[in-house]
């Protein structure tokens, strides 16, 4: 008898997602503290964690359809990377992959929401 299990053969998926996530909270945050610091804040990092917590205004559904096409087709091409390589090759294909995918991704969002807010 087999125990039911999960749709992927990779057991540790949910690290992956979990990983992306955590680098995009954290490219966020380093892209607020820039934007702070460049405009003369006193406490840039103390300002930054708070704009990334007080994001309360929605993006605009065209640029909320681009983020998430931005995201997907990240997560698409990483998920193409996995499928195509094994072994040591695989991790680090798909940890660089899955690195620029989510760099892009944050930096799309920072400069939409900058502009947003300018407004």
């Amino acid at each position: 008898m087999h125990l039911a299990r999960g749709s992927s053969d990779d057991p540790y998926v949910w690290l992956w997602v979990l990983g992306a996530l955590a680098l995009y909270a954290l490219i966020s945050y380093g892209l607020q503290y820039r934007a702070r610091a460049r405009r003369g804040s006193a406490h840039p990092a103390h300002d930054a964690l708070h704009d990334l917590k007080d994001r309360e205004d929605p993006q605009p559904p065209e640029n909320r359809f681009v983020s998430r096409l931005i995201m997907l087709c990240g997560a698409g091409l990483t998920g193409l990377v996995a499928y195509l390589t094994s072994g040591p090759v695989r991790v680090l294909t798909v940890g660089l992959t899955a690195v620029v995918a989510v760099t892009v991704w944050a930096y799309y969002d920072h400069r939409t929401e900058t502009r947003a807010a300018a407004r």
